[in-house]
């Protein structure tokens, strides 16, 4: 194993029944544990997700509404999700951008304490996208010399994430094997919410990083426009956006 770890590393991957993190849920999830000596676990789960899936998520998925009726709720899996993932860093294919997000809003949903903050987060697309821009079938192909039989399966998908960072790691030697080093290498900016709608300057301080206020700092804007926290509270943001915003108002103003 090339990776160098301390602690146990969580490879997860998921489908949902949309796209848009702040709205759509987890229908399926799978999620891949390295530990440091090297023995792995694996987690897979359906989830009803208390909404209909959209038509073109199950035209990718081949997940459909009736083949999670009796499945659990993601409000009944957090319990052992906690148990599997306890004392985990997080992995994935697009995590960064997607998978971790939403995975935040679910524990959020359901008012279950998952600390993120303590975590160490490793985005392989990054990586792949860095270092070659390609697709995770391309880089199962690239660097495996494999075809990704089952692509879209959650199982397959993420057991082809964890064999490319090794395959990423045995073939780039600047890369470090260590999940501080690849942490800070797979992400592509400093992100104060995940999703980069809040990020830090080079000063360190959370800035708007879209719409009219793209560019100012936090502080600035809820001082100077203080409607805009009402606007976005009730808005279509990620419920983990609305944290990080309502904890710098609090931090600034008091209130």
């Amino acid at each position: 194993m090339n990776l160098k770890l301390n602690k146990p590393l969580a490879f997860f991957f998921f489908f949902s029944t949309g796209v848009n993190t702040a709205k759509y849920r987890i229908v399926e999830i799978s999620i891949l544990k390295i530990l440091p000596d090297g023995t792995k676990e694996t987690y897979t789960k359906r989830v009803n997700p208390e909404m209909p899936i959209l038509k073109e998520s199950s035209e990718i998925n081949g997940i459909y509404d009736k083949d999670i009726a009796d499945a659990p709720t993601f409000k009944q899996i957090a319990p052992e999700l906690l148990v599997f993932l306890k004392n985990c860093d997080l992995a994935g294919y697009n995590s960064n951008k997607f998978d971790i997000p939403v995975l935040v809003e679910e524990f959020l949903r359901v008012e279950v304490d998952f600390d993120f903050e303590s975590r160490k987060f490793i985005d392989v697309q990054n990586i792949f996208h860095k270092m070659e821009q390609r697709t995770l079938v391309a880089a199962y192909k690239f660097y495996c010399d494999k075809s990704l039989e089952n692509a879209h399966s959650a199982e397959a998908d993420i057991k082809a994430t964890y064999e490319v960072l090794e395959a990423q790691l045995e073939k780039y030697n600047d890369l470090e094997p260590s999940v501080d080093y690849l942490e800070k290498f797979s992400k592509m900016h400093d992100s104060a919410d995940l999703m980069g709608r809040i990020v830090f300057n080079k000063d360190g301080q959370e800035v708007f990083n879209f719409g009219k206020h793209k560019g100012k700092t936090v502080a600035e804007v809820l001082k100077k426009d203080p409607s805009y926290y009402s606007w976005m509270m009730n808005g279509d943001f990620p419920l983990y956006t609305k944290k990080v915003l309502t904890a710098i108002r609090l931090r600034e103003f008091g209130k």
